[in-house]
């Protein structure tokens, strides 16, 4: 027993030690000084190899749990609550369109900003969806940031329906042209098939930005179970556990609840009605043709093989086109690169300097 409780300690002391070393604060309980003690003390106690490699697939669900409940303030959603912060102001507002309202949050820059970039979520999620880290960077840019709930998602009164979606993107675009010198676009998955066609319907647009986003999707149950795994599998690397710098393993897992999804037409259908290629070809032939910036994942699980080709040669013209060789299709919107790249091309298109 007493080489037991040793090994359980040294390895809490060890990872803690290494959290606080790579700045993962989520995942950190001891402040910097009481992991190395533990650490050291526990060796006075001289665990046995066995008695250490029994220890391992305890210690570190354990040493997460702890950090949850020690570092219980380290939620990174606090940064999208209303209310006046220290960078920005953050406003619950319902944008009204012809079909009722647009739940947003309406996130600007404390010194205020010329431009601002309508967030669209992918399906199933919401406008929170793991969005703290992409308002950071359109903050850090000068750049105010609208998260709007599509139609059946989040806090969204009304069901996912065709036509109607399209206006839960253009009816938020027009009301940011109202406020705003400069109006960028950005769609996830199918908030990028949305964005795309609400563009290519008129939407107010500078600069648009897709990430993801697939022409169609034909996944049956069990092809949607298969990626399911997949994706799982590959979104699960050791370079992702950079979101331990914002927050907790409670609160990254609490990240990942959403409402579902309310419908009146599925989303494969809605794909094929909202025609991403047909979007983008007639957005590419029209005299106000916006900046198109495109990003991928090369380890996507999701998307139908090919599915980046074909975007990529229907925009050859004017598209910009990044693939990330390791992005797989969860971890595309949270990877540092693809916020970096986004961020600082919006602020370029859109000539963001206050």
């Amino acid at each position: 027993m007493k080489h037991t409780l040793s090994a359980l300690a040294l390895w809490l002391g060890l990872l803690d030690t290494l959290a606080d070393r790579a700045e993962l604060r989520g995942l950190s309980w001891g402040g910097g000084a009481l992991g190395p003690l533990l650490a050291i003390a526990a060796l006075r106690g001289r665990p046995r190899p066995i008695a250490l490699l029994a220890m391992l697939p305890l210690a570190i669900p354990l040493q997460a749990g702890l950090a949850s409940l020690a570092r219980s303030e380290l939620n990174p959603k606090r940064q999208l609550q209303p209310g006046d912060q220290a960078d920005r102001t953050v406003q619950y507002i319902d944008i009204p369109t012809k079909y009722g309202l647009v739940p947003a949050l309406h996130i600007a820059p404390k010194g205020g900003a010329r431009a601002a970039i309508c967030v669209a979520h992918g399906s199933g999620c919401d406008k929170t969806f793991y969005a703290w880290r992409l308002a950071d960077a359109l903050m850090a840019q000068g750049l105010s940031a609208l998260l709007i709930d599509l139609d059946g998602h989040g806090e969204s009164p009304r069901p996912q329906a065709y036509p109607d979606i399209i206006e839960s993107v253009a009816g938020p675009a027009r009301w940011l042209s109202e406020r705003y010198d400069k109006v960028g676009l950005l769609g996830m998955s199918l908030g990028g098939a949305v964005t795309a066609r609400a563009v290519a319907d008129g939407a107010p647009c500078d600069a648009l930005a897709l990430w993801e986003a697939p022409p169609r999707l034909r996944l049956n149950s069990k092809a949607y179970r298969r990626a399911q795994i997949a994706e799982a599998l590959r979104v699960a690397r050791p370079t992702l556990t950079h979101l331990f710098r914002d927050g907790t393993a409670y609160h990254i897992i609490m990240g990942w609840r959403t409402s579902g999804i309310r419908a009146r037409i599925g989303t494969w259908d809605l794909f094929d009605a909202l025609d991403l290629l047909g979007s983008l070809r007639r957005v590419g032939t029209s005299e106000s043709r916006p900046p198109l910036l495109l990003i991928y994942g090369g380890r996507d699980a999701v998307l139908p093989k090919g599915a980046d080709s074909e975007v990529r040669a229907a925009t050859a013209s004017w598209g910009e086109f990044h693939l990330l060789p390791r992005a797989t299709h969860l971890s595309l919107p949270i990877e540092p690169e693809t916020i970096a790249i986004t961020a600082a091309w919006l602020k370029q298109m859109l000539n963001a300097e206050c």
